[in-house]
């Protein structure tokens, strides 16, 4: 049984996880914030780190591009949840890619790990990640040699739908693929939680 709860700015919805887990405190979160290393702006980072904190989980962090191969498999696989920050999604799939990362965390999602995503966290469990190129460089990922993604949920997420300074970009890109691809646009202020094969788009302001 697959859960995910994919976000674009997890601090403004972390309310929400507390209701779709429940079962926090004490937990421990394999935190990864490589998508975000090769960014200029990264305060996301830390402002998830201390939402997840303030929630009550310990958080054990996993720099995927610098971690070796015993390290990321115990911690994917020991660790509670399984928590993407935001940054650039192909730098993110291209480390995933290349340490094997991304099979672990497949199977570990796959067995029932829950699996919090945020911006690029969350795009990157999408089938392809092609359609992102408009709000990601992929330039900054070289020895990508393919657009595949995770491929753990049939929908494509667009984060910071209404946000600036990506609502400009996250249009486009909606009018772009809208006819081909199942898009899922997505706020700041609104989570996507899956669960038991069913979607569901939520928001924290109520």
């Amino acid at each position: 049984m697959k859960r995910l709860f994919l976000t674009s700015s997890f601090k403004d919805v972390s309310g929400l996880l507390a209701d779709f887990e429940g079962n926090l405190k004490g937990k421990t979160v394999t935190f990864i914030p490589t998508a975000s290393i090769v960014e200029d702006v990264t305060f996301f980072v830390n402002a998830g780190k201390k939402a997840l904190e303030k929630l009550g989980l310990a958080v054990d962090v996993l720099e995927i591009s610098t971690a070796g191969s015993d390290e990321i498999s115990t911690k994917l696989k020991s660790n509670d949840f399984i928590y993407v920050t935001g940054g650039n999604t192909f730098f993110l799939l291209q480390e995933l890619k290349r340490t094997g990362a991304d099979k672990t965390m497949i199977e570990e999602v796959n067995a029932g790990k829950l699996y919090i995503g945020e911006s690029a966290g969350s795009i990157v469990v999408s089938p392809d990640i092609e359609y992102i190129k408009e709000m990601d460089e992929a330039q900054k990922a070289p020895r990508l040699t393919g657009f595949g993604g995770l491929n753990l949920v049939d929908f494509y997420t667009v984060p910071h739908y209404t946000n600036v300074p990506f609502k400009k970009t996250a249009h486009k890109i909606a009018d772009t693929y809208s006819s081909t691809l199942n898009l899922l646009p997505i706020s700041n202020h609104e989570a996507i939680l899956v669960e038991n094969g069913k979607v569901n788009k939520v928001s924290s302001k109520s």
